[in-house]
């Protein structure tokens, strides 16, 4: 007797997890599936999963396809549970492709193809509360996103739409999407909501496009590149009743959303300056383009959220200092400088110069350090003039933290809100409006 084990969250049933179990089951004669608790989800990085574990447990039940069903509720179970039930074949789907060969050396591992013989209509029709997610772009950020997205409970990404058609149908085959689309229209008719993945200036037509579809819009940081635009991009949402989201995955992370309750609830007193410092080595791409291009626009919004969530928007002046190499068309290094009634801000982006990516914020009682890299905060320090008070935050940042962007963004939709706390439309609006600041009005250094 062959006896076969898969395991998943199984989360709003639908066909695809029909056709993921019955595929396990055509393997051999007996059928294990695990069925995972929330507090296991959590601790592997899901997010968002809405039923609870009996209603997944009954729903697996009631396909008839699993001879036996276990929970699952700790890492590292899998091993102990092939060793227990004597399995000979261990079952995923293929978009967990090598993440599970160390369970070679206890049996058989197979990875299953979810999306043969599943169309976009099946799962459409069987799958009540799935927002069906269509991605526009197939570069870089695009990849992470879709790994990220399988970490979301209720989401489905069914197509994706380039401008170079043949790059779409590459990025669909190799992700397992459903459909790869040449114009944008074409994608738009097929989803729910669109992640706008595509170069800084192509956002607001994006946007623009699928928000008069009333399609709810993810859209990658920098929103627009000013403050017209974005104001322009809300107004239409609110107006069309569906969800804009800003993707700025930090604002939406356990640790920072922590951290910034933790700065200003008094306990350093009232913060009196914020240094925050960003950089990458980047040699060449699209961070490089001429008119969008440099690292105000590329990074800028990060110590600018930074900023604002801990100072607020009232500054009174806002001055840049960039440099821009001979022969070079954007700028490389750039420090802004936000003049608030009694505080200050300094913030440091760069493509062309490292430094360290810290954040400190000077308190009148103590002060707040995130070391490197802050933007993914996963730790920081309350200090004061005695060490020995010193304070330690420890929390979970998992993967690229796209999947935080993602579920707060599925979230909104399900629970029809407006607005998320963490990142206000008044929010994106001020980030837009001191990203235009800070270019338009630089100091250059050459």
């Amino acid at each position: 007797m062959t006896t076969v084990i898969t395991y998943g969250t199984f989360d709003l049933f639908h066909r695809g997890h029909q056709r993921l179990l019955e595929r396990a089951r055509a393997l051999g004669d007996r059928l294990l599936v695990g069925v995972t608790t929330s507090n296991y989800d959590e601790t592997r990085g899901k997010l968002n999963v809405s039923q609870t574990l009996p209603e997944r447990v009954e729903a697996v039940r009631q396909t008839g396809l699993a001879d036996e069903i276990i929970i699952e509720e700790y890492e590292g179970q899998k091993i102990n549970d092939i060793q227990q039930y004597g399995v000979d074949i261990f079952a995923i789907g293929s978009d967990w492709l090598g993440k599970f060969d160390y369970l070679k050396d206890y049996c058989e591992v197979i990875y299953l193809d979810r999306t043969q013989g599943v169309s976009s209509t099946q799962l459409r029709n069987d799958s009540s509360g799935i927002l069906r997610l269509g991605i526009i772009g197939a570069g870089r950020i695009a990849t992470r996103f879709v790994t990220e997205s399988k970490y979301v409970s209720g989401v489905n990404v069914e197509a994706v739409v380039s401008l170079h058609g043949e790059r779409a149908r590459a990025f669909a085959a190799k992700h397992e999407i459903q459909t790869a689309y040449e114009t944008v229209d074409e994608l738009l008719d097929q989803v729910d909501a669109v992640y706008i993945a595509a170069p800084h200036d192509t956002h607001y037509a994006y946007a623009e496009k699928a928000l008069r579809k009333k399609i709810h819009v993810l859209c990658e940081k920098p929103l627009v590149l000013s403050k017209a635009e974005a104001e322009t991009l809300f107004e239409l949402a609110r107006a069309q009743d569906v969800i804009l989201l800003e993707a700025v995955k930090t604002a939406f992370s356990t640790g920072f959303q922590r951290m910034i309750a933790v700065a200003r609830s008094g306990s350093i007193g009232k913060i009196r300056s914020v240094d925050a410092t960003f950089t990458k080595l980047v040699a060449s791409g699209r961070e490089y383009d001429e008119g969008h291009g440099g690292s105000i626009s590329e990074l800028a919004t990060y110590p600018l959220l930074a900023a604002l969530k801990l100072l607020g928007d009232d500054y009174t002046r806002l001055d840049t200092v960039s440099l821009v190499p001979d022969g070079c068309a954007i700028d490389t290094f750039s420090q802004i400088n936000l003049l608030y009634p009694e505080a200050l801000a300094t913030l440091r982006v760069g493509l062309g110069v490292k430094a360290e990516g810290d954040l400190m914020m000077a308190g009148t009682k103590g002060y707040v350090y995130v070391p490197a890299p802050w933007w993914l905060t996963e730790y920081f320090e309350v200090r004061f003039e005695d060490p020995h008070k010193t304070q330690k935050y420890f929390y979970k940042f998992e993967g690229d933290g796209l999947r935080y962007e993602l579920a707060e963004f599925a979230r909104l939709i399900k629970d029809k809100v407006g607005e998320s706390y963490k990142l206000r439309a008044r929010d994106s609006i001020n980030l837009a409006a001191m990203i235009e600041a800070a270019r338009a009005n630089a100091t250059i250094l050459k």
